[in-house]
């Protein structure tokens, strides 16, 4: 995975920021969805690398089950974690369990957590359930 997301960064579009992103999830029955963030001169419009691939692989048909890792990539020393609108997106069509491995570009570091630990208090379908 590693020398994959070094080839993707290199279709990040980021401009603004120069904070290229790569990402790629992995399903279990080993289909794999690439992404990288894209960047607009207003920002909202654009998007990070981690639902670029999610995205992906829901259109494909994927389901919050099938979804078995999510592997991101930036251009620093350290490994880098989604932002808070991924990890919305991340907390509803992954499962709690699913697994975030966020590797440096050199390769030294890497860490892994699950969803669950990312986000703790998250807020999700539960919270909407008494809603109508």
């Amino acid at each position: 995975m590693k020398e994959t997301l070094k080839e993707l960064l290199k279709n990040s579009y980021a401009p603004l920021s120069r904070y290229e992103v790569a990402a790629i999830v992995k399903c279990s029955d080993g289909a794999t969805f690439e992404g990288v963030n894209v960047e607009t001169s207003s920002p909202a419009s654009g998007i990070c690398a981690e639902r670029n691939a999610l995205y992906s692989a829901i259109a494909a048909g994927y389901k919050k089950e099938d979804i078995e890792s999510i592997y991101i990539m930036n251009k620093r020393s350290n490994p880098c974690f989604p932002c808070f609108i991924c990890r919305q997106a991340l907390n509803d069509l992954c499962n709690p369990d699913t697994y975030i491995i966020s590797l440096s570009y050199n390769g030294t570091k890497s860490v892994s957590v699950q969803v669950k630990d990312l986000c703790p208090f998250s807020f999700g379908e539960k919270d909407l359930d008494n809603v109508l």
